[in-house]
């Protein structure tokens, strides 16, 4: 997909003088993220396309060497499938509807699927009419604590139940596989060793070999007052895991990174369009790319853009309004800028790579749709 391309955000800036939000993306960061998973985990890397699903972060990556998929419906399994014939997705959403099921495995030719429950085995067995070449991993849940958002809540079976379920699933003929997530934005290595180890219980408990074990995603990315450890302690963490358990050389070790891949490859900028003593409002806001400030809790790194001048060497917070009428339109941390920043000047809001475009609604009938390359 060709975007416009500018040397940087301000030159984006002063040749479009955009009175809406504009996502720049920074296609570089996207390799840089990409090598580093390519280069240091033990095993098969799958982007999270529900992370940012746009064309232009699926090609680059896809170009990057990612051409492993982690997808969560027909469409996304779609935008995979539109890559290239060697783009492979999974289709790892533990709860699907049948109609999904069969047009993922008799259109698209998906074989590898999530389970965490023995009625939806049922269902993949029934809608492939018990095919033969079916991989199935078992998702598992896991303790929180560790996590932004704990997915164990909503997702993935007891170990006993899952050691049940991954006997029925070798006994139906499968592939078998053990999988869990120990949530977004993780920022302890220990939780994904405890999770291999878990997974290894599982297993022995089971009495089946693994073909395949899917470590999840969850892996962090930077934000303000937010400094994970180094990637590399969780790639050592699950390593770590891995030979502990004795994992077979043939079992297939695969992870499915989102946040970690995506988040510092894209910054939004966005207009001041009124200032009230020590309030601004904006034109994007919490029902549109800037929602994770309220859901995650998490603050964006950013900086002011004037295109007629300085700004002023004193810096003070700002509480920020979204552009909507919702009286709830506003971001639950202040921004830091320049105590004289005014009407039509611009922000940029960087690491919004991840969840941002992907979450917008349409309330209001906003609905930032603008992407730019920075090269």
């Amino acid at each position: 997909m060709s975007l416009r391309r500018f040397k940087s955000t301000d030159a984006m800036v002063s040749v479009l003088q955009p009175g809406n939000p504009v996502y720049c993306f920074h296609p570089e960061e996207f390799r840089k993220s990409a090598r580093q998973f390519l280069s240091g985990f033990p095993g098969r890397t799958l982007y999270a396309v529900k992370c940012n699903p746009h064309p232009f972060v699926l090609r680059t990556l896809f170009e990057a060497g990612i051409d492993h998929f982690d997808a969560a419906s027909i469409p996304e399994i779609a935008a995979v499938r539109g890559l290239a014939s060697d783009a492979t997705a999974y289709y790892m959403h533990p709860v699907k509807t049948r109609d999904a099921i069969l047009t993922a495995h008799t259109v698209y030719g998906i074989r590898h699927f999530v389970v965490d429950h023995p009625d939806e085995l049922a269902k993949i067995l029934y809608e492939t009419n018990d095919a033969n070449d079916l991989a199935i991993l078992v998702r598992f849940a896991t303790p929180g604590g560790t996590a932004r958002y704990e997915l164990s809540e909503k997702f993935g079976a007891a170990p006993d139940e899952a050691a049940d379920l991954l006997r029925r699933v070798r006994d139906a003929g499968c592939r078998t596989g053990l999988a869990f997530h120990v949530g977004s934005q993780c920022l302890s290595p220990a939780a994904f060793r405890d999770g291999v180890l878990l997974a290894g219980q599982i297993a022995s408990a089971a009495g089946v070999r693994l073909d395949y074990l899917d470590v999840g995603g969850g892996f962090p990315a930077a934000y303000i007052g937010e400094q994970p450890p180094e990637l590399s302690s969780f790639l050592d963490a699950v390593r770590d895991g891995v030979e502990q358990i004795g994992l077979p050389d043939d079992c297939v070790l695969m992870c499915q990174p989102g946040r970690a891949l995506v988040a510092g490859g894209c910054s939004l900028v966005v207009q001041v369009q009124l200032r009230k003593e020590s309030a601004i409002y904006i034109n994007d806001g919490r029902y549109h790319s800037l929602s994770e400030t309220v859901t995650g809790h998490l603050s964006y790194p950013v900086r002011a853009i004037r295109s007629d001048g300085a700004f002023s060497d004193t810096i003070r917070d700002f509480t920020v309004f979204g552009p909507t009428c919702d009286s709830t339109d506003v971001l639950p941390s202040a921004f830091s800028l320049p105590d004289d920043i005014r009407e039509g000047d611009w922000i940029e809001i960087g690491q919004v790579g991840a969840y941002s475009n992907a979450l917008v609604t349409r309330f209001n009938g906003i609905s930032p749709d603008h992407f730019v390359t920075i090269e």
